[in-house]
């Protein structure tokens, strides 16, 4: 537990109470998660203030406040310029600084995210370190908010856990979340369009995620500079760093088992598909690499990877042609996936996607002219739409393609059910969107969809017809 004065004294903020003698052992900023011995952090937002909900969380035991103004509550209160700003310090000075104990490594990006958590994490895993990853397989949100991360990493620490590899979203960067978090390498993957309905434009998106690479949150760098994001960030940069780039690998060879190449003068096998895939498994390497391990160690170590779930994931259920479902969901993303698809197939290649509501409108008619430029058959549906018009977001997608797609199907299991039946030996049928989850969200309900388990449920549905 750490004392309210203590916290004060390491912010140099004014404690606004005649009470000081207050120990805390949890931050919350959730006044119905608050508890005994709990800090509250009145986090002023967009629709709703915390200031607010002081109330509620004293009556619920919560013993200290953390303010933008003194409120008129009888527990000692924390007066600082930022609540949103000051929240991750003083939860992990609550937590006794686990990011100072255990080694963070912090993947951010566009595309990529990800798979380059899950690369880093299982090569650490079988180098021996005991590993805690953190990211878009594991939680609610790609990167948590910061009570919940520095709760993550203490649990991490106090497991015995060596290292954290986590995903941080330029969310995250832009609304502190990572804020009084450690990082020993911080790794850059690309730079897309995305997220502008939160950012408005490129040049925020761009500085919210180079926020990472700055010496107030990472010691070192990795920087894949394949993209202008990325040779930009690589001169803006002020901690020292590895650059990546097209000389970075060599004699790159792709297959349906995985990839070869030449790096760091070593022969590597990567059992993962695609050119998107050898560039994570090179940064996921140089991060593995920058905490201690010789490359010798970790290319023995990426021969030994699984695939990663709605990652270029492939669906055996018998069929004669290929079935991968991944996660793309914006322009680069797609087109990297469709190109690393056409690599292995010489027939008919056919995508079915869509675009998720309530996020970036911007990219659908980009999505869309990828996927008439590249794919033999396209099939538009809904993803997640939530409360968008599913209409007028597959509209959007349609607006942006040379020439109309075969197929427009709002029902994505009807689609993946055209797409399939129109299937024939030797093609690869892209189901591209969603990936890894397992429910669809339509307005205000939450369905069971999993495009990998409906792949299956329709290959089989195909044979039991034709038998």
């Amino acid at each position: 537990m750490v004392q309210v004065d203590e916290i004060a004294e390491r912010l140099g903020v004014q404690v606004v109470s005649a009470r000081h003698d207050v120990a805390i052992d949890e931050v919350e900023h959730d006044s119905r998660c608050v508890g005994p011995r709990t800090l509250f952090a009145c986090i002023p937002g967009a629709v709703v203030d915390g200031h607010d909900f002081a109330v509620a969380a004293v009556e619920a035991g919560a013993c200290a406040l953390l303010v933008e103004r003194r409120l008129p509550l009888d527990v000692p209160q924390l007066l600082v310029p930022s609540v949103r700003q000051t929240i991750g310090p003083v939860a992990a000075m609550v937590h006794g600084d686990p990011s100072e104990v255990i080694d963070v490594v912090g993947v951010t990006g566009t595309n990529g995210k990800t798979t380059t958590v899950r690369i880093a994490g299982a090569l650490l895993t079988t180098l021996g370190r005991r590993v805690t990853e953190i990211g878009t397989l594991t939680g609610e949100r790609t990167t948590p908010e910061a009570p919940e991360l520095q709760r993550q990493l203490a649990a991490a620490r106090a497991a015995g856990h060596q290292a954290v590899v986590m995903e941080v979203s330029s969310h995250a960067l832009d609304q502190h979340r990572v804020d009084g978090t450690r990082f020993r390498v911080a790794a850059f993957t690309n730079l897309g369009v995305d997220h502008l309905d939160h950012h408005g434009t490129m040049e925020a998106y761009f500085d919210a995620k180079a926020c990472l690479f700055t010496p107030g949150l990472s010691d070192r760098a990795i920087i894949d500079t394949t993209t202008e994001a990325g040779r930009r960030l690589a001169d803006r940069t002020q901690i020292p760093a590895v650059i990546l780039g097209p000389e970075s690998v060599a004699d790159i060879e792709h297959s349906s088992t995985g990839s070869r190449f030449r790096w760091r003068g070593h022969d590597v096998f990567v059992p993962l598909v695609g050119a998107f895939n050898v560039t994570n498994a090179v940064i996921a390497a140089e991060i593995v690499v920058s905490l201690g391990f010789e490359p010798a160690a970790v290319v023995s170590a990426l021969s030994e990877l699984d695939g990663v779930p709605g990652r270029f994931e492939t669906v055996d259920a018998g069929q004669d042609f290929m079935i991968v479902v991944d996660y793309a969901h914006t322009p680069d993303g797609l087109e990297a996936v469709l190109r690393a698809a056409r690599q292995l197939t010489t027939r008919t290649l056919t995508v079915v996607f869509g675009a998720g509501g309530d996020r970036d409108a911007g990219k659908r008619p980009q999505m869309g002219e990828v996927a008439r430029r590249l794919a033999d058959r396209v099939v538009v549906t809904n993803d997640n739409p939530r409360n968008e018009s599913p209409d007028a977001i597959i509209s959007a997608i349609v607006a942006g393609m040379s020439q109309p797609p075969e197929r427009i199907e709002p029902d994505r299991r009807l689609a993946i059910r055209h797409a399939i039946a129109g299937a024939r030996s030797g093609d690869l049928v892209l189901i591209a969107g969603k990936g890894h989850e397992s429910t669809q969200t339509v307005g205000a309900e939450v369905i069971d969809f999993d495009d990998r388990e409906v792949a299956r449920q329709e290959v089989a549905r195909l044979r039991g017809f034709e038998s």
